[in-house]
């Protein structure tokens, strides 16, 4: 399974591009802002070059998971990761592989496919969950938790289309 770094990358610009619409004042921005009890002056005193440089490589991060999540292939070459062979492609396994793959490499790879499961799995699955149980124990909002969620079942399903289209 070969890795498409410039669908990776183009993924990880996502979560800026969404968040910058999102948490725009005229969008959802007012209310987060009161939702997360942020102020003004809380938002200047940030150093943004770290918050941006480390916000991206976080992103790189999603956008790999991102592969694994939406290729249903993944799913087939970790299942003969240990098995004798594995990695050349002059063995049983690797001629397997190379066969499976000429036959159903792209199955499934579409953006409305990576979209469900970065959705499904990567919004409601993972970051619902995690997100509810720490505005839960920090006192938030209901109205918190629906805008952060909400940004983020939308970025990791744009995300998860992006790098599962771009075969």
């Amino acid at each position: 399974m070969e890795t498409n770094w410039l669908a990776v990358f183009v993924a990880a610009l996502v979560p800026t591009l969404t968040g910058f619409i999102w948490y725009n004042p005229k969008v959802f921005g007012n209310a987060w802002m009161k939702a997360a009890e942020m102020t003004e002056e809380k938002m200047k005193n940030a150093n943004m070059p770290v918050i941006f440089g480390v916000s991206f490589l976080m992103s790189l991060f999603l956008a790999v998971s991102m592969t694994v999540i939406s290729y249903h292939q993944t799913f087939v070459a970790n299942s003969l990761m240990n098995q004798p062979g594995f990695g050349d492609p002059n063995s049983e396994v690797g001629k397997y592989l190379a066969d499976y793959m000429a036959k159903y490499g792209t199955n499934f790879r579409t953006f409305t496919h990576g979209a469900f499961h970065g959705l499904l799995i990567g919004g409601m699955l993972i970051v619902l969950p995690v997100l509810t149980t720490n505005a839960l124990f920090e006192r938030k909002s209901f109205l918190y938790i629906a805008i952060n969620a909400g940004y983020w079942m939308l970025t990791l399903a744009l995300m998860g289309g992006i790098v599962c289209a771009w075969v």
